[in-house]
């Protein structure tokens, strides 16, 4: 699809009183995420999924055991 077809198909779809912003908004949004316009919404969780976030941060310990991460940091930083 040319540039020329993606904007004009993106302007069929905003309502009469869109302002400039919006479209210019949709434009980029449209371009970062081809593709987005033909298939169903996505849920939150669906995204996350689909990210690659690597093979993890830098916590020592889940959140639900902060009392041992909070003891292993000290641990390491103080050496005690």
């Amino acid at each position: 699809m040319s540039p020329k077809e993606e904007v004009q198909q993106i302007l069929e779809q905003l309502p009469d009183d869109a302002s400039l912003e919006d479209i210019q908004h949709r434009i980029q949004l449209r371009r970062t995420n081809p593709g987005s316009g033909n298939r169903e919404r996505q849920t939150p969780q669906e995204i996350y999924k689909s990210l690659d976030l690597g093979p993890g941060g830098y916590a020592i310990a889940p959140s639900t055991e902060v009392r041992r991460g909070v003891r292993e940091a000290l641990r390491r930083k103080f050496g005690r």
